[in-house]
């Protein structure tokens, strides 16, 4: 005779048994007020807290999750849609026409956790996914895709023949890192808008950046002066801390070191504020 079905049947049973006992405990009186049947099931399985924001929605799963479906974007633009900060922002703004979620924002991780995980490559696959649905065949969306899938095909991130970009993944690559970061362009546009030829997705830093010669001239190709540079600031503080009373704003040369701004020559570093 088999005792399986049987070991699996009573071990239901007590599972069950101790998770009514642990919720009625957590909440007494439970049973009679209607807190066990509204929300002991949904209590058992949560996989983990909401964030701060959500949390207080952690005892009303369907206010996120459809059954069968999971997290629809429609339920998440229920509560954000009239988010104008958002929505008015540069680098936020193409939330307005994404139209999905959770690729990027994941829940249940902690109260202190927040809801936000940057994944390119997933805004990468909306991007495609969204260029699949337009139904208009031969229009601009199908030769959108059709320029952007050859590339994606004939391209290999670094370490594999390619050149100019670093580790971005093909999907990666296609992205327009401008349309995002244009705000935080420390270049000036100077380098142009293809971000991938240094950075990379995981960081702005760059480990294998060196920067050119101490005894180079061209800063200002690169660097711009602060706005005191060019006021009376320069001339009367500036360039006589620096012994070099002659220096003009775009010879960063004359007065800083290529360590820190503040590495002044003949002066070491220097507190200008």
């Amino acid at each position: 005779m088999k005792l399986w079905p049987f070991a699996v049947a009573a071990a239901a049973i007590l599972v069950a048994l101790f998770g009514g006992f642990y919720f009625l405990r957590a909440h007494p009186g439970g049973e009679r007020s209607g807190v066990w049947s509204k929300t002991a099931w949904q209590r058992m399985a949560l996989p983990g807290e909401l964030s701060r924001a959500h949390a207080f929605l952690e005892h009303n799963c369907a206010a996120c999750h459809t059954a069968g479906k999971g997290v629809e974007a429609s339920s998440c633009i229920a509560c954000h849609a009239n988010n104008e900060s958002l929505l008015q922002r540069q680098p936020t703004a193409f939330h307005a026409n994404v139209g999905s979620c959770v690729e990027c924002h994941r829940e249940h991780r902690g109260i202190d956790q927040h809801p936000t995980a940057m994944d390119h490559q997933a805004l990468s696959r909306i991007g495609f996914r969204q260029l699949n649905a337009d139904p208009t065949p031969g229009g601009e969306s199908e030769r959108v895709r059709k320029n952007l899938l050859d590339w994606v095909g004939q391209h290999q991130p670094a370490g594999h023949g390619s050149e100019g970009h670093s580790s971005l993944t093909p999907r990666e690559a296609v992205l327009n890192c401008a349309s995002c970061h244009a705000t935080k362009d420390r270049h000036f546009k100077l380098f142009g808008q293809d971000c991938a030829q240094c950075h990379t997705t995981t960081k702005w830093t760059i480990p294998e950046f060196r920067h050119p010669s101490p005894n180079s001239k061209d800063c200002a190709q690169c660097h711009q002066a602060p706005p005191s540079h060019y006021m009376m600031h320069f001339q009367m503080i500036s360039a006589k801390v620096a012994s070099k009373p002659k220096a003009r704003v775009n010879e960063c040369y004359q007065c800083h070191q290529t360590t820190v701004w503040n590495d002044i020559k003949g002066a070491g570093f220097y507190k200008h504020h």
